[in-house]
């Protein structure tokens, strides 16, 4: 992929249309999301690009510091691929890196603990490993929250509130996540699909209008049978919101309102699955409490009744033994 299509690519990023788009571009984000920025897209770059991506989260300090000339020949890249690393990391301009850098400097001379490393070894105790993968977990969840945009949240949340009906695409572990969703919706009285058959899916998705969503969960935001159901939805005036890792990825093309998530680095004992899972069910799960927020009146009573009639399969009311 060239510069010039990430840029373009960063450019549409915030949940904008190909087409023109329906909703402003995200927010710059806090100084304490550029780890987690830098973290999640490293891996879609050029080599350039992350030369500088590397040096701005190692040294923050450093490079707030900088001009962008100084950055550039710091990196050994130019000015323009300064630029656009900048712009790929959801900050207008050069200037706006800087002053995030010079706050998350800020942030991490006040003590901040040093991280721990997560790689695990073969060899590994048993609570080593329970250790290092808690430290992972709650770092992707941190990462996340960090980084998670609360006004391409917000829009999400008031779009699946007022659905007609809602379909949901997810492959793999991905899937998962999509019948999580779903399973909570359909419990607080909301009309919820997440088919599990990718020809299932699109034929699905064809039906779909304008008052109705369609939310895509793909972590490198590339998975075919995710996007095809989601561009039909979306060709169609439905809603459409992705959930991803690569918010410069193809699916966010199709996607109003996109809610970027974080993994911890792969290793061989640690796929990427497992990690991307976690900060998928986070948004989710944010998702799912701003629903039943704003439909409370109706969700209350219905959540209620789901667990009245499940209670006899628990050993008592509401699961209580």
């Amino acid at each position: 992929m060239t510069d010039d299509v990430k840029e373009t690519f960063a450019n549409a990023s915030g949940g904008r249309r190909a087409t023109g788009g329906r909703t402003a571009p995200p927010a710059p984000p806090a100084p304490a999301a550029l780890a987690a920025k830098v973290r999640t897209l490293a891996p879609s770059m050029t080599r350039s690009m992350q030369r500088v991506a590397e040096a701005v989260a190692g040294d923050p300090a450093g490079c707030a510091a900088l001009t962008v000339t100084g950055l550039a020949e710091l990196t050994g890249t130019s000015e323009a691929t300064v630029v656009r690393t900048a712009r790929l990391l959801g900050y207008p301009g050069y200037r706006d890196l800087r002053l995030a850098l010079a706050g998350l400097a800020a942030q991490q001379q006040s003590g901040r603990a040093p991280a721990i490393t997560t790689d695990i070894a073969v060899d590994d105790p048993i609570a080593d490993v329970v250790a290092k993968l808690a430290y992972d977990e709650q770092q992707t969840l941190a990462d996340t929250a960090a980084g998670l945009d609360t006004g391409q949240l917000g829009a999400a949340v008031a779009a699946l509130a007022a659905a007609r009906r809602t379909d949901v695409y997810g492959i793999g572990a991905s899937g998962l996540v999509a019948q999580d969703l779903t399973q909570k919706l359909l419990r607080i009285g909301l009309i919820a699909h997440a088919p599990n058959d990718p020809h299932l899916a699109v034929t699905n998705a064809v039906q779909l209008r304008a008052g109705d969503v369609a939310l895509a969960i793909t972590h490198s935001g590339s998975t075919g049978d995710v996007i095809e159901p989601l561009r039909a939805a979306f060709e169609r005036g439905a809603t459409t919101v992705a959930i991803t890792g690569r918010p410069d990825s193809p699916v966010t093309q199709y996607a109003d309102h996109v809610l970027t998530t974080s993994t911890s680095r792969e290793s061989e004992l640690r796929p990427a699955a497992m990690s991307s899972r976690t900060s998928q069910l986070l948004v989710v799960d944010c998702l799912f409490v701003g629903v039943a927020q704003r439909t409370y009146e109706a969700a209350a009573p219905a959540l209620a009744a789901s667990y009245e009639a499940l209670a006899h399969r628990h050993g008592g009311p509401r699961g209580r033994p």
